[in-house]
Formats: C-alpha cells, sequence, structure tokens
C-alpha cells in the first residue's frame, strides 16, 4: 500500500473506530467477539492497517482463548516483539512491522511445531480468502 496514513487523523480517517482503538491504541477486543476468533475459512491475514500479508489459515488453530492465535507469521521480519507491562502482566506484545499496529500478544504455549501462540486481535486483521480445492 502506497498512501499509509502518517498522522493520527489520517488512520482515523481509515480505520473503523474499532480497528483504531485496537491497532493505533493498543486495545483488546472481547474474548469470543471478534470476527474471526472461530473463523474454519482458507487464505491469509493482513493487518487491517496497512495490508501486509502477516498469517495464513494454514498455521491458525483453536487455543480455547477467545481469539484467532496461529503457531507462527508467514515469514520472518513480518511482526515485531516488544515486552508489555501493561494491566501487572508481563507478556510479549506483537505488532506489524511494516505500520507498528498493535496485533495483539504471542505466548509460549502454543502446538508444535513452533511452541508459540501469536492471539491476535480479529479487529487488527483482514483475511483474504481463498476458494478451498
Amino acid at each position: 500500500m502506497t498512501d499509509m496514513p502518517q498522522t493520527e487523523a489520517e488512520w482515523k480517517d481509515k480505520l473503523t473506530p474499532e480497528q483504531y482503538q485496537v491497532l493505533r491504541q493498543g486495545d483488546t477486543e472481547r474474548a469470543f467477539t471478534g470476527k474471526y476468533w472461530d473463523s474454519k475459512a482458507t487464505g491469509v491475514y493482513k493487518c487491517a492497517g496497512c495490508g501486509e500479508e502477516l498469517f495464513s489459515s494454514d498455521t491458525k488453530f483453536e487455543s480455547h482463548s477467545g481469539w484467532p492465535s496461529f503457531f507462527r507469521p508467514l515469514g520472518d521480519g513480518l511482526v515485531n516483539e516488544e515486552d508489555d507491562s501493561s494491566y501487572g502482566m508481563m507478556r510479549t506484545e506483537i505488532k506489524c512491522a511494516k505500520c507498528g499496529g498493535h496485533l495483539g500478544h504471542v505466548f509460549d504455549d502454543g502446538p508444535n511445531p513452533t511452541g508459540l501462540r501469536y492471539c491476535v486481535n480479529s479487529a487488527s486483521l483482514d483475511l483474504d480468502e481463498t476458494d478451498p480445492d
């Protein structure tokens, strides 16, 4: 995307209010409320802020957490990790490397082969669906 917003006013114009709160303000949607938490659709999950391809439905799994969960991003360098000590917890926040949008958090309680659970807010994602074979 060549016209990525540069100011917060531009981000507010581009995103829905919920997307803005999650991607730009670091909020978290309530569990079991996002549009992708239980989706079985196939395709590529993109950042709702900038369109960067981040996760594949091939790596999505049922974590019973109430948020879409993946065991790895599509590739190295797509997701940045930062320490997050908000709400009295030590967690690792994940952000889109391209636009800096808040995606969610990564935990070390995921399935093989990585043992990781990228717990992502539906509001920070757009699914580019593929037709099933």
